[in-house]
Formats: C-alpha cells, structure tokens, sequence
C-alpha cells in the first residue's frame, strides 16, 4: 500500500494550494508518499506538475482538471487508473435512478480511455448511506468507490463490512476519523453534527485500524490517503499524529 494525503483540509486551513513543491516536501518530511489529486489548469501545466512529483520522489492518483473532459483525458495520459465520479447534480435531491443513468454513461466514457469511474461515498450527497452504496454499486456495476471511511461511518455505517464485501471495487480509500459536536443536529446539517480529524481523536468508536486490518486480510494494495477536512491547528501536525498511528500499528514500514 502506499500511504498520501487528500488535501482538502490543508487547502481550506490555508485558503488554497499555493506553492505544490512546498506541500510535497512538508508530506515527504512526515513519511507520505504523495497526494490523492494532482490539480492542473492546462496539460503544460499537468505534466509541469506531474515532473515535480517525480523529481520530489512523490506520487499522486490522480489528475484534477478544470472540466470532467481534462481530468478523464489526462488521468489517463498520465498513467493513473480512476477519476472521481462527476455527473452535475449531486445533492440529497438528486433521483437516484437518473444519477445511476449518467453514472453509467459516464463510467462507458471512462472505460474507453482505460480508466474507471469511482464514486465518492459522502454526507450530505447522493451517496450518503450504506444502503445507498450497495444499491449504487448493484446498478452501477462498472464504477469503483472512493471509499470514505469517516463519511460513511458519520452516516451510520461500517466501513469494516464495505471492505469485506467490495474490496475488489475500492480505487482508493480515504481514512479520517469522526469527531462528534452535536448528537441532536441532523445530517442535514452535518456540519453541525460533526466534524473530521486526525486518527485517533474521534469520539464515536470508529476504528480506523481495523479497517487497515481487514484491507490488508483481503490483499489491498492501493493507494490510502489520509484526509483530515477540518484542522483546528497547523494541518502538519494533525497529519503527523495521522501517519505516526499507521506506523505504530504496523501498517506503515519506515524505510
């Protein structure tokens, strides 16, 4: 497995990505491998980017571009396996059966450029519970999952058992933990409800460890990248504490 970041906290703690060699030797100081989007506005400037992860010895999964063309085309240019599901609509009112039409759509475009479609597993989206996975991933049979496991178990899941079930449909897997604010808000307002944080400082009983045991008992050997969406402090040290946990465990080898 390799070990990376989804770097969405980092961007909102700081306000954006500034400077994307900064951030790679900050990761690469703390024991991460890479990051999970590469994000480029033109192809000079994805293959700009993709040579300064090769020449920092980091890596990525895949390419965000500025439209679902760009980041399919160029994720497959670049030699990365999956790009994120993107089909317009995608909130708690989109119909099911029409997202699961252009979801398949979407996954044939992606098929012919030797990648696949994976869907991302979130509060607050089409995808919430896990009933709603399963139903998706039934009627959708070409599309992988970004697999989220703070997300899924904030909407009352076990993230254990997706594993156990789809492991062969996971592209990439997203760990974060799940700190509870709010037992009587609703996840209408999730936001209200919970918030993410590093491993370890959750306090609904989430275990990510055992979501790394039953990935490892069942042959995972993608990509894994942590993703802490709220930082109350500097994202390196929450995303250290996140690293040093793996590594205590067992599931990261220091080199």
């Amino acid at each position: 497995m390799k070990f990376g970041v989804a770097d969405y906290g980092m961007n909102v703690w700081a306000g954006g990505l500034y400077d994307i060699e900064e951030r790679l030797q900050g990761l690469r100081k703390l024991g991460y491998s890479g990051t999970e989007r590469l994000e480029a506005g033109s192809p000079a400037d994805a293959i700009y980017k993709s040579a300064v992860y090769r020449k920092l010895g980091m890596d990525y999964s895949t390419c965000l571009g500025p439209d679902v063309q760009s980041c399919i085309q160029w994720t497959a240019a670049l030699g990365k396996k999956y790009v994120w599901l993107a089909v317009g609509e995608n909130t708690r009112n989109t119909d099911f059966d029409v997202f699961c039409r252009k979801a398949n759509l979407f996954a044939k475009s992606c098929k012919r450029w030797g990648i696949r479609a994976a869907v991302h597993n979130h509060l607050g989206q089409r995808i919430e519970s896990q009933q709603e996975l399963e139903d998706f991933l039934k009627k959708c049979p070409d599309i992988g999952i970004v697999f989220d496991t703070g997300h899924l178990a904030g909407a009352g899941g076990d993230p254990v058992e997706i594993v156990k079930k789809y492991h062969d449909r996971i592209c990439v897997m997203h760990l974060k933990d799940v700190y509870l604010i709010n037992p009587e808000a609703g996840l209408e307002t999730y936001t209200d409800r919970l918030r993410f944080c590093e491993l370890g400082a959750g306090n609904t009983g989430l275990d990510n460890m055992k979501v790394m045991k039953a990935l490892v008992d069942v042959g995972y050997d993608g990509w894994v990248h942590i993703e802490h969406d709220t930082h109350m402090r500097d994202p390196l040290i929450d995303l250290r504490t996140s690293i040093n946990l793996l590594k205590n465990s067992g599931f990261v080898v220091t080199k």
